[in-house]
């Protein structure tokens, strides 16, 4: 199961699906959602997060809260909870 947690300046998301063995659309979708969500604010503002992945384990710590990296972040969540609707044996978001 994927976890996902989010506190005050910090989401973590860790975990495998177990959807499939192979090509397992539920990590896809959230590795996809996640490297984009990051992605798009590394070329926003390269200092607004510090991203760390271990291969374990992936950690978003918010660094500035400025109104685009908050909006960005939120849709993340939405598209996560999504993802959480249709695969609600695989991922869990706390």
């Amino acid at each position: 199961m994927i976890k996902v947690l989010k506190e005050m300046d910090r989401i973590t998301i860790s975990g495998h699906a177990g959807y499939q063995d192979t090509n397992d659309i539920v990590c896809a979708s959230v590795s996809s959602i996640m490297y984009t969500t990051v992605n798009a604010i590394f070329n926003l503002n390269k200092d607004a997060i510090t991203f760390t992945d271990d291969g374990k384990e992936c950690s978003i710590i918010i660094n500035d809260k400025d109104d685009i990296t908050e909006s960005l972040l939120d849709n993340m969540m939405i598209m996560l909870e999504d993802v959480k609707r249709q695969y609600p044996s695989n991922i869990e978001i706390k």
